[in-house]
């Protein structure tokens, strides 16, 4: 279900949008509510990506401080 909203801006945000829908071949309202989504989108994905993130624990017995160096890591190889 679509909702009307109410907003505003400045003149010149205003000419910007009128130019980029008439760029796009659509209406200023649903440039404004595609943008939105995009960004209500963009914010969710983020801050689930950011919250799994904060929940991963370290891996017992792996420690960054003792990694390969490239050398070792293409002796390795051979």
């Amino acid at each position: 279900m679509l909702k009307n909203m109410t907003i505003t801006v400045e003149e010149e945000v205003a000419r910007w949008a009128r130019r980029k829908a008439a760029d796009e071949n659509t209406s200023v309202s649903k440039l404004v509510g595609q943008m939105l989504r995009d960004q209500m989108v963009r914010s969710g994905d983020y801050s689930r990506a950011y919250e799994a993130w904060k929940s991963v624990t370290s891996i017992p017995g792996v420690k960054a401080a003792k990694r390969l160096t490239r050398e070792e890591a293409h002796e390795r190889r051979s």
